[in-house]
């Protein structure tokens, strides 16, 4: 049986051509965007500059909401995570991280994932499946309800749970809604999206979408890697940096957003630190290093203060442009690498 029909699993674009396929004219995609995306109305019936039979075959062909909230807790630090029951049952998490300049949302891809990386907590639950377009879109939705009254989500990180370029599609039609000025609206700048280096796939998401790239690294030669990061035995460093090289649409203004967990006694050295610069010569690149989130899944632990103010100043030493990232909601397990449908 085929999936019913939900206005959310289409970009304005694909709407358009979808609606005209049902006899309804193209220009109500961009009405409808309106109304679910900068309004939140997801009652067809409320869409009042919508002609009434147009209404009435939105709501009783289509879908306009795809999750609900069945678990939120917040942090002593104000980050807020939630997690989000889909048609079928099965749930993903998202996380609402805000601060004083900006209110970044973390979305997921997928329910579990198939990559196993060793210190991430998804990785252990396995995979079951893709997200819908509409399950991605919605978490947006959702979690911008639990905002306090004028705060708005400003940026948008495909970094929860999944890998999202084993869900590529979806991933674009999603990110395609939050950057449309009828949608979402947001800057392309303030949506990113993550990969562990799917490396055929990363040109074609940001042909289609002009998305920040995020890459997580984690290792500096390919032994580690292929332990931190399975996905590395298909597309080692040598590939991945050189694809990354190759991308027109990288430079200065518009870099690569390395991620570098930094693992006490696995990949914290000084000899990592002198590494890094290299593999990265001729990609504009910045480095985020984000100290291991410890979980009940890996016997990982993050490394003492001292080595990574160590492993930074080696990597300011040679010039590289690193951000350390504060651990944000550890206590509800909602900092990066924690995300498994656990509840404080």
């Amino acid at each position: 049986m085929a999936a019913p029909l939900h206005l959310k699993d289409y970009s304005v674009e694909s709407l358009r051509e979808r609606l005209a396929r049902e006899g309804m004219r193209p220009f109500r995609a961009e009405q409808i965007a309106g109304w679910l995306y900068q309004r939140g109305v997801e009652d067809p019936g409320a869409m009042t500059d919508i002609a009434r039979e147009d209404r009435a075959r939105l709501a009783a062909g289509w879908r306009t909401r795809a999750l609900d909230v069945s678990n939120h807790e917040r942090s002593a630090d104000g980050t807020q995570k939630a997690v989000l029951r889909c048609a079928d049952g099965a749930q993903v998490e998202a996380v609402l991280i805000p601060e004083e300049d900006r209110t970044t949302l973390c979305v997921s891809t997928q329910v579990g994932c198939p990559l196993a990386c060793s210190f991430c907590a998804t990785g252990a639950m396995g995979f079951t499946r893709n997200l819908r377009a509409a399950e991605i879109v919605d978490q947006v939705c959702r979690m911008r309800e639990l905002l306090p009254e004028g705060r708005e989500i400003s940026n948008v990180v495909f970094m929860g749970m999944g890998e999202p370029l084993l869900n590529l599609d979806a991933v674009v039609e999603a990110a395609k809604l939050l950057v449309h000025p009828k949608a979402f609206g947001l800057s392309p700048r303030r949506v990113t999206v993550s990969t562990v280096g799917i490396v055929p796939r990363i040109a074609s998401l940001l042909e289609q979408v002009p998305v920040n790239l995020a890459v997580s690294l984690h290792a500096t030669t390919d032994a580690l890697r292929d332990v931190l990061v399975p996905q590395n035995r298909h597309f080692p460093l040598s590939v991945l940096l050189g694809a990354l090289r190759a991308l027109p649409q990288l430079s200065a203004r518009r870099p690569v957003f390395f991620e570098y967990t930094l693992i006490d006694g696995v990949n914290d050295s000084l000899d990592d630190a002198r590494r890094l610069p290299g593999l990265l010569t001729g990609i504009p690149a910045k480095l985020n290093l984000i100290p291991m989130n410890p979980h009940p899944d890996s016997p990982y632990r993050p490394p003492p203060d001292a080595r990574i103010d160590a492993f930074l100043r080696e990597l300011a030493a040679r010039g590289m442009t690193v951000t350390l990232r504060r651990s944000r909601g550890p206590d509800i397990q909602a900092a990066c690498g924690q995300l498994a449908l656990r509840t404080s």
